[in-house]
């Protein structure tokens, strides 16, 4: 799992390819948590799914700080996993 950088006031898309992991299955639903929640913080703003893949438009965030972005997904089986992403915001 890398890092990504991300200026405070930039608004970009980042997504996971869960296709690889399905058995056959879909995703059923898709979340994304945020943490650490604060004031001015890193936000999600939409959400997308679709072929085995999700994907979240994030905005925001306080300079200097580390998020970690996580996706929990629920397959059409029921069965949920959940992957991050870490995220750094970074004036650029």
């Amino acid at each position: 799992m890398g890092v990504y950088l991300k200026d405070p006031r930039s608004r970009l898309d980042y997504a996971i390819d869960w296709s690889a992991n399905l058995d056959g299955s879909a995703i059923a639903e898709s979340q994304w948590e945020i943490s650490p929640a604060e004031d001015g913080g890193l936000r999600a703003t939409a959400s997308f799914r679709e072929n085995g893949r999700t994907q979240v438009t994030l905005e925001g965030g306080v300079a200097g700080q580390v998020y970690r972005v996580a996706n929990i997904i629920t397959r059409g089986d029921g069965r949920q996993d959940a992957r991050s992403l870490i995220v750094r915001t970074e004036a650029r």
